[in-house]
């Protein structure tokens, strides 16, 4: 394992310089290309300001964990499954992104397109899992240790898995830095989750996700330079959740996600509270929103919500302690 653990360090370098290699030249290119984000016209005033910044930055995230990977467990079934996710998720991100900033038509994909998408790859890496990877059917529950086999449930399970963690990420993705800032924190839990697991390959795939977090982070930080888009956030979604799912974590994931979490949770009830009472519950969702309205400056919302991030993935790895 500690040729692992020194390849996926050396993994994140170079994903962070592929990161930071990349940003001079897309930055401009996407400029050119007028691919500029559109804002909600309910959201923060401040937030008009942001209009026209480029968008589908998410591609220099993926090009750079493909980089970092390929070179380092290049010739690994697991890390070959997990970017095969991660480019199908951001493939849809992409399409996504292109209807809005380029097709112009602001909703992009319609739900039902995006989500017969996400159904169709999240079923087709299930099957991947089982009969390609051996990965078998258990899930392990954190602090107990216990293993459960789901037989055929599985299935249905790990496509919860893939949609509710694709879709976390992509309404984390709202603020400055938020979403690369959390999955930077998220991406090396999981990597430590892989030493405890014993998947060597999949710990370089989680350093170069890491890595390529950082480096987007330069460009993205408030003032964002740039936007990961629905392409980098749906791609980094598929990410982390084919790690969980490899590596038998999805459980842990709802912990050590914990962000992706509340921000979905928010989000729902917002949804159900108006069509119930027509009452709101939030300012605005996702939740990052709602302390926005209540006056707090984006880079406090960002810095709060990282560490409330830190503290998630500390009390998920606290639940492996029992795992062998």
């Amino acid at each position: 394992m500690y040729e692992f653990i020194i390849n996926a360090w050396l993994a994140a370098g170079v994903a962070i310089l592929v990161s930071l290699a990349m940003g001079p030249f897309m930055i401009p290119f996407l400029t050119r290309l007028k691919v500029g984000q559109s804002i909600r016209e309910e959201g923060p005033q401040r937030h008009y300001a942001k209009a026209g910044t480029p968008t589908m930055g998410g591609i220099i995230i993926i090009t750079a964990i493909m980089v970092a990977s390929f070179l380092f467990a290049g010739s690994s079934k697991e890390v070959l499954s997990a970017v095969l996710v991660m480019l199908a998720f951001g493939g849809i991100g992409f399409w996504d992104d292109y209807i809005k900033v380029v097709l112009k038509r602001s909703l992009g994909l319609r739900a039902r397109e995006k989500i017969i998408l996400q159904l169709i790859i999240s079923m087709i890496f299930g099957f991947l899992l089982v009969y390609y990877l051996g990965r078998g059917t258990e899930i392990i529950f954190p602090f107990f240790g216990t293993v459960v086999d789901l037989g055929y449930l599985y299935f249905p399970f790990v496509v919860v898995v893939l949609l509710s963690t694709a879709n976390g990420v992509n309404l984390t993705d709202g603020l400055d830095g938020l979403a690369a800032g959390v999955t930077f924190f998220v991406a090396i839990a999981l990597g430590l989750v892989c030493i405890m697991s014993s998947h060597g390959n999949l710990l370089i795939f989680s350093g170069a996700l890491a890595g390529a977090c950082l480096g987007f982070l330069v460009f993205n930080r408030h003032p964002a330079r740039v936007f990961m888009g629905d392409t980098g956030s749906m791609a980094i979604g598929g990410a982390i959740a084919a790690i969980a799912a490899i590596s038998r974590s999805e459980i842990a994931l709802v912990i050590i996600g914990g962000v992706y979490v509340i921000e979905t949770l928010s989000v729902i009830i917002q949804v159900i509270s108006f069509q119930a009472t027509r009452k709101r519950v939030f300012l605005m969702a996702p939740l990052h929103h709602h302390f926005e309205l209540k006056g707090w400056s984006e880079t406090k919302v960002v810095t709060r919500f990282c560490l409330l991030s830190l503290l998630f993935v500390i009390l998920g790895l606290m639940g492996f302690k029992n795992i062998g």
